[in-house]
């Protein structure tokens, strides 16, 4: 709410609140995601000197191009979820965030699958590499699962934005490794020295993508009981005390108690000499 104020009043004039509103309600990320995806899918699609041939001339035929397929199916399921994500929070009359969060766990599901089958073709460093892949999709996909029936725990948004972190840095460094590595000569699957520094690197990767969120949220809070000026104008509150009235059964239960100390002080007395 501070935020979403202070662009609303603080950035723009006051004849440009409307316009400055509309730009804040875009689904940014939908966007990204559809840029993101269409420039990899003509990417893939031009970067092949025949084009994308699905099966080859000769005879039986063949499929062609497995893996460039495998590529071209996953960017295609990410630019999918741009437009649904920009469907929900732009178009729709209302935000729908169980569409938005059943399709996302949807495309991590043919992710998975498509992760799995795309690494049975490798060996060596490749393998490795696609193997730590699978494990953190697969650790996202049972956040994002759990994430249908308990949708506003912040244990399970930490994790997913954790997840995604960590998705998202290893795949850069799979490209690395795999298609640019830094030193200019390529990674030997033969030598088992590659493949324990491929290890090494993806425990980097979880050290500096847990670095972040951990980051932000001990910076917050310390500004949070630091800075924060309500802190300082109120404190601690008890909370308030509602005296019951008491009700009929109450009242007959006092009634009897009474009747019962009548009945006793009776027996008493004439049980005396």
């Amino acid at each position: 709410m501070i935020l979403k104020g202070c662009v609303l009043y603080s950035l723009c004039p006051p004849r440009n609140k409307q316009r400055c509103s509309r730009l804040w309600k875009i689904a940014y990320g939908g966007l990204l995601k559809i840029v993101t995806g269409s420039l990899l899918t003509f990417y893939v699609v031009l970067c092949l000197d025949g084009g994308m041939v699905l099966m080859s001339k000769q005879v039986p035929s063949r499929f062609m191009y497995p893996k460039e397929w495998q590529h071209l199916t996953m960017f295609i399921l990410l630019t999918l979820n741009g437009c649904v994500d920009f469907m929900s929070k732009n178009v729709l009359p209302q935000r729908c965030v169980g569409l938005e969060n059943g399709t996302l766990v949807l495309i991590i599901y043919q992710l998975l699958l498509l992760m799995v089958s795309h690494a049975k073709d490798s060996e060596g460093v490749e393998l490795h590499v696609h193997s730590l892949l699978i494990l953190v999709v697969f650790l996202l996909l049972l956040v994002l699962t759990a994430q249908l029936w308990a949708p506003n725990m912040c244990h399970l948004q930490l994790m997913e934005t954790f997840l995604m972190l960590m998705m998202g840095s290893w795949l850069m460094q799979a490209g690395f490794i795999l298609y640019r590595p830094v030193s200019g000569y390529p990674w030997q699957d033969d030598d088992i020295s590659d493949i324990m520094f491929v290890t090494t690197f993806f425990c980097w990767h979880v050290m500096i993508d847990a670095s972040f969120p951990l980051g932000i949220y001990g910076f917050s809070s310390f500004w949070y009981h630091c800075y924060s000026p309500s802190l300082k104008l109120t404190g601690p509150k008890e909370a308030p005390y509602y005296a019951s009235t008491p009700g009929p059964l109450y009242k007959l239960l006092q009634e009897v108690e009474q009747s019962e100390k009548e009945d006793q002080a009776l027996f008493f007395s004439k049980s005396s000499p």
